[in-house]
């Protein structure tokens, strides 16, 4: 069965291949004018000095942490720690880095091009920003697959690993490097952008009065380009790292269920087949002109659903052949696949301006600011409802399809291979999820493209009916990022709970004793109560940095309108660098602390209460980061897309005060679901792979060994 990896190579060879083609499309479309094309350098140029900024940061501490694992690796002979694992972490940040990268290119390069075709009709200016979507959705997946079947063949073939169980075990460990770049990405232009956006929103809409993106605000070129480096390459890197980690969790729990090298080939296998699904089905996202917000989203899922119905199909006969008829496992993609279609459907449901939940929150804005901010706290907490149920039913639904039973461990205190059989089921359905995470990235990565081009379209004076169908695909790429957000929010809490249990699974085999993981230890109890702190306290961190980051541009938006004579006449520019350095500097600057966070805790928590400890942390930390995400995400949607609603020419439109209103709680949202939320699924997983690398250290040294 190992002999099939190589289908690994031919999916990432079909992605990227596929990618390749949409960048091809997009750019033999025009850029418009030279007005146009100008305002899209000034973009370009701001995201790339960003960008370059931030991989240099976190080379330096990337460095750091592949000089200590070096040393606990090799330092112990590899007891402690794989020799491979130093390696991987490169490697994986690496990739990550690149997705994230490859997709802010395209981005940049596409949101004039969207202007220009938006400029023609709404469909060619959705097909545009779409195959944009594209180019990012078929990277993330591509190099994921490259990556892991490079590593499989390397341990499988170059240094002779023929145990799956020790195969599975090792790639496990593969995710931190991703996990750890996806951090910094998300978190650092999760800052960026949300620090230019507020600025730019509450001096220039709410104080002067004066359109979004109007070429007089200061902080209009910042504000673009965050969205690249936020919503595009931040999101790359953070759905990359999604995609493979679900896949390496399943890896682990394959070997340990007893499927041997099949149950490390299905999640592959399933993944190939979600790039072709995706293929198909992003051929199939068109619209007609002056099309409705509820027509336009019928066209997204058509293409999402279409490829996730032939996905289940094409699942069940992998599933027969690679598993030799383990069928319940199938059931278990299913799980997987419909549980992601109903966070999605229910994720729109809270979120797009077509629902009663946005349109009743948008009607708060006419008693003022605090009846929509309380109004959008509420929306985000009864959404987090439908998420945790979901999530909650395929769990339950997949570990008993797949075999696992109520009796966990046996005589001699090992876990059952039903126990085993049940778990695999749980991590096959994050990869069902995920499956056909290229044309549900497309659908998500398009919507920053709309956006800029919506930006390019007001500062270069295009007639306001662009304007209109820019902004139409932007509203729906409000409601797709939300989606996209749920996907990943909800495979982080099936991947986290797989990886938690490798952890378990890891820690038993590498001590003699039996330790007590039962909720009734009290280091179990103590490290559940740290876990929910540290959700807590990461979202303060990371809030707290767009609150400082936005002050900053606040001020300097302040100044300019007062002391450049002539810019409200359009007599005089602004000064745009100042606001783009500024947001460089905050950015970089507040994203560390919350990153390292991730690592410093559970390896502190690990030092102290020890491998049991560390298990409540990772149960701590994944419900209560779980639910905190999804309030957040959903929250910020909302509110984003009540303003947008509003601006439609509901409750008074543009300039009203109900306007002004949902300016402001668009405001508070904005971190909510472009920052902390998103930042929050990774911050699980991380926590979950920094764990499981560090198991052999907390093993040998830690407090409680002494008592």
């Amino acid at each position: 069965m190992e002999d099939l990896f190589w289908i690994g190579f031919v999916g990432a060879a079909i992605a990227l291949l596929f990618a390749w083609l949409q960048r091809s499309r997009v750019m033999s479309f025009s850029e418009g004018n030279e007005k146009m094309r100008k305002i899209a350098a000034s973009i370009r140029e701001g995201a790339n000095a960003y960008l370059k900024h931030q991989y240099t940061t976190v080379f330096k501490v990337f460095l750091v942490v592949f000089i200590l694992l070096l040393i606990i690796a090799f330092g112990s002979g590899g007891k402690m720690l794989s020799q491979f694992t130093p390696f991987a972490f490169l490697t994986g940040g690496i990739w990550s880095m690149l997705a994230g990268f490859i997709g802010m290119k395209i981005a940049t390069n596409s949101n004039a091009r969207t202007a220009q075709a938006a400029s023609e009709s709404l469909n060619k200016g959705l097909r545009v920003a779409f195959s944009s979507g594209s180019v990012m959705g078929f990277t993330v997946v591509g190099l994921g697959m490259l990556d892991i079947t490079i590593w499989f063949f390397l341990l499988r073939y170059a240094f002779g690993i023929n145990d799956p169980v020790s195969l599975g075990n090792i790639m496990v460990m593969n995710g931190m490097g991703a996990s750890f770049m996806a951090l910094f990405a998300r978190v650092g232009g999760g800052i960026y952008t949300k620090a230019a956006d507020v600025g730019a929103d509450l001096v220039g809409k709410v104080e002067a009065g004066i359109p979004e993106d109007d070429p007089r605000n200061p902080a209009t070129i910042a504000d673009n380009v965050g969205d690249n480096v936020g919503d595009v390459a931040g999101m790359g890197a953070d759905l990359y790292e999604s995609y493979v980690g679900s896949i390496l969790a399943t890896f682990a729990l394959g070997a340990v269920g007893g499927y041997g090298w099949g149950g490390l080939l299905l999640p592959v296998a399933l993944a190939v087949c979600g790039i072709i699904c995706s293929i198909i089905g992003s051929f199939l996202v068109k619209t007609k002109e002056n099309a409705t917000q509820q027509s336009l989203l019928k066209s997204l899922r058509t293409g999402t659903y279409t490829a996730a119905v032939l996905s289940a199909i094409l699942a069940a006969p992998l599933t027969y052949f690679i598993l030799d008829g383990h069928m319940g496992v199938y059931v278990a993609i299913l799980c997987g696949l419909i549980g992601g279609c109903a966070i999605g459907y229910f994720t729109e449901y809270y979120t797009s301006d077509t629902y009663k939940p946005t349109q009743e929150l948008a009607a708060a804005s006419e008693t003022g600011s605090a009846t929509i901010i309380i109004g959008g706290i509420s929306l985000g907490l009864k959404s987090t409802l439908t998420s945790i149920l979901i999530v909650a039913a395929a769990v339950l639904v997949s570990y008993f399809a797949a075999g696992g039973s109520m009796e966990i461990v046996d005589e001699a205190g090992a876990f059952t291979a039903a126990f085993n059989q049940g778990l695999y089921g749980i991590g096959i359905a994050g990869v069902g999820m995920l499956s056909t995470l290229g044309i549900t990235l497309a659908t998500d990565a398009y919507g920053p493209v709309a956006d800029n081009a919506g930006g390019i379209a007001e500062m270069s004076g295009l007639p306001e009916s662009v304007r209109e169908r820019t902004d139409a695909l932007d509203s729906l790429g409000n409601t797709t990022a939300a989606t996209g957000k749920g996907f990943a929010i909800g495979s982080a809490s099936l991947t986290a709970l797989a990886l938690l249990v490798s952890y378990v699974n890891i820690v038993q085999e590498n001590t003699e004793e039996m330790l007590n993981f039962t909720l009734t230890s009290p280091t179990v109890l103590v490290g559940m109560f740290i876990g929910a702190m540290l959700t807590f306290v990461f979202s303060a961190f990371t809030m707290s940095a767009v609150q400082k980051a936005a002050q900053s541009i606040v001020v300097e938006v302040r100044r300019q309108f007062k002391e450049i004579a002539g810019i409200m006449e359009y007599k005089a520019d602004p000064d745009y660098a100042s606001c783009v350095s500024l947001c460089t500097k905050g950015a970089l600057h507040e994203m560390v602390v919350p990153a390292l966070l991730a690592i410093i805790v559970p390896l502190a928590t690990g030092l102290v209460l020890g491998p049991t400890g560390v298990v409540g942390l990772l149960g701590g930390v994944s419900v209560t980061g779980f639910a905190m995400a999804v309030f957040m995400s959903n929250a910020g949607g909302a509110w984003d897309n009540a303003k947008k609603y509003i601006e439609g020419g509901h409750h008074g439109g543009k300039g009203s005060e109900c306007h002004k209103a949902a300016v402001v709680g668009d405001t508070v949202g904005d971190p909510f679901k472009d920052t902390s939320g998103p930042s929050l699924n990774i911050l699980i997983k991380l926590c979950s792979t920094v764990s499981i690398v560090f198991s052999g250290l907390i093993l040998s040294f830690n407090l409680m060994n002494l008592l």
